[in-house]
């Protein structure tokens, strides 16, 4: 295959493709910013790249043409199938609040928040129906995360923890 090479690029565009490749927390972007990178500065060709950055060749050869076509923006992901996401800026907002209370403040039987709790009682409050994973990942981008439950044994006679102990401790004759 013919090797691909780029036109020297100028010192604003690989300062531009270095900053990327600094401060970019995605793996990927920063991946092809390298690979734009190799064949600029170090005139390597795609089979050299490929070796380096654990790719095909084929996919160096892919993204060092898009460079070329669409420069820097080229090295983004473009939008991908499917419908947009259900929830709302107000839903996470509102969802932030509502974990924050006590479910009983709030009318519900129950004194702790389970995942699945929570996304049944925001479908009542907002008419928005989500999994209670994605409740889950909306609480964990907030910082939030919901522990299981633990679930205790207790009982209104003022005589339980005597009794109870009594039961674990065997007497002796």
């Amino acid at each position: 295959m013919k090797p691909i090479l780029l036109y020297p690029l100028s010192a604003e565009a690989l300062s531009e493709l270095d900053d990327l490749y600094r401060t970019t927390r995605d793996v990927r972007i920063r991946t092809r910013a390298q690979m734009v990178l190799l064949s600029a500065e170090k005139q390597m060709v795609p089979h050299e790249i490929a070796s380096i950055v654990r790719r095909d060749e084929q996919t160096v050869r892919c993204w060092l043409k898009r460079y070329r076509a669409e420069g820097i923006n080229g090295l983004y992901d473009q939008p991908r199938a499917g419908s947009p996401g259900k929830v709302t800026p107000a839903y996470q907002e509102l969802l932030v609040k509502t974990v924050r209370q006590r479910p009983r403040s709030l009318g519900q039987p129950y004194s702790l928040w389970t995942l699945e709790r929570l996304a049944d009682y925001m479908a009542e409050q907002t008419g928005i129906r989500v999994s209670w994973e994605t409740v889950r990942r909306h609480l964990k981008a907030a910082d939030i995360v919901l522990s299981r439950p633990q679930h205790k044994v207790s009982s209104p006679d003022p005589e339980y923890e005597v009794k109870k102990r009594r039961l674990r401790t065997p007497e002796t004759p």
